[in-house]
């Protein structure tokens, strides 16, 4: 723990989202103007009463884009909704598949399995509190001698009901949880060959063929960036019947698709940034198919400022997120989020000096004084570091305290 936390100080010094739910939260100021917006319209209400969405956060270097992610996946988090962060740096874009395994890796998909287990459990008039630990559903109704025929056909017919059955979830998706849960509760038995299997398919693993899964019954094709947008619908299904509130993702650093620093490896060509576009599209017309999920994508100003590698160079997509109306002032409803705007409506001197005074705690160093909060909100139009960064960093210029 005090590893971790000497890391976020570190990444504060370097005026970086510090990666600590804690200090973010210390730290937060102005921000939470949005930040407490979303989480009151759509965590606590659309999101989780079945809704979906996608934002877009942009702003220059230094608006606080990573810190808003941070921050807003904090809130989810306490809201009972399962979070998954990860950059456009790490992940292909252009392949959607790629983006549902990563969402699927990082959901603790087993864990959701066994709690949809435990529902069955309730669902059956027993508590799940009262199987001791390692054993299962059925070995622990076997020890108490509730085991019979009659029990096992209704388990069966809840893991029916509660995948096959449900329209939400793929065919063959619903057979694959239908089974690894079953193997939770202890019945159907299941080998721990078949479910390396099913894992492997469903995490579209080279070794697993589609002949080894029809074998368990199925009739399955290959996951591909086609059909991951159908699964991913699945896999929110099933988060919701495990009982959480849905998905929250955060994509970030998507400014990577118009990088041409000749010191970096150029990561997506012509054809590759106009396939990542094309996947954002298809996610943005498929969105209302999907249930209990939101998407984040944050990036740099360059991503719509370049017109001949930004967003507008693909107006099937920019037709789609523009804003049709762009007022004088800060909509929190909008669906492209311009944080600079928003440092420029909300960040008064008030706000700056309260924002270093709990930099300069943290830090131990000396907080900016009121004349040098009005002079860096008085040349904040004039230059490419927003005004965040511009406080982050006169803060950590000040002199050490003791």
């Amino acid at each position: 723990m005090q590893n971790n936390f000497e890391t976020a100080i570190s990444l504060l010094k370097k005026g970086k989202a510090p990666g600590n739910d804690q200090l973010i939260a210390e730290l937060t100021v102005g921000v939470d103007f949005l930040s407490n917006f979303w989480v009151d319209k759509y965590l606590r209400e659309y999101i989780s009463e079945g809704g979906s969405k996608i934002k877009f956060v942009t702003g220059n270097s230094g608006s606080g884009k990573t810190h808003f992610l941070e921050l807003f996946m904090s809130h989810a988090k306490n809201e009972n909704f399962i979070t998954i962060s990860f950059s456009a740096k790490d992940i292909w874009i252009h392949d959607f598949k790629e983006v549902y395994l990563e969402i699927l890796e990082r959901s603790d998909f087993l864990n959701c399995l066994k709690k949809c287990s435990e529902q069955i459990v309730r669902d059956l008039g027993f508590s799940p509190d009262d199987i001791p630990e390692g054993m299962t559903f059925v070995d622990y109704l076997s020890s108490i001698g509730q085991m019979d025929v009659i029990t096992k056909r209704e388990i069966r017919f809840l893991l029916n009901k509660t995948f096959l059955q449900n329209p939400l979830i793929d065919t063959n998706f619903a057979l694959c949880c239908s089974l690894l849960t079953g193997g939770i509760l202890g019945h159907p038995t299941l080998e721990d060959h078949n479910k390396g299997l099913l894992m492997g398919w469903l995490s579209c693993s080279r070794e697993v063929t589609i002949a080894d899964i029809r074998r368990l019954g199925f009739s399955p094709s290959k996951i591909t960036k086609y059909n991951a947008r159908h699964m991913l619908r699945s896999l929110s299904e099933i988060v919701r019947i495990a009982g959480f509130n849905g998905i929250v993702i955060a994509i970030d650093d998507l400014d990577i698709l118009t990088n041409t620093n000749s010191l970096e490896e150029i990561r997506y060509t012509k054809m590759r940034r106009e396939d990542a576009y094309e996947s954002i599209r298809e996610l943005i017309d498929e969105i209302d198919t999907l249930k209990n999920i939101m998407f984040i994508f944050a990036f740099g100003r360059s991503l719509i400022d370049d017109d001949f590698r930004g967003i507008k160079s693909y107006q099937a997509l920019w037709m789609r997120i523009q804003n049709e109306i762009d007022s004088e002032r800060f909509n929190r409803f909008t669906d492209i989020v311009d944080l600079d705007k928003l440092a420029m409506q909300e960040y008064n001197v008030k706000v700056i000096l309260e924002m270093s005074q709990r930099l300069a705690k943290v830090l131990n160093v000396c907080p900016i004084n009121e004349e040098c909060a009005q002079n860096l909100i008085d040349r904040t139009n004039f230059g490419q570091i927003s005004l965040p960064r511009q406080v982050n960093e006169a803060t950590i210029g000040g002199t050490a305290n003791g």
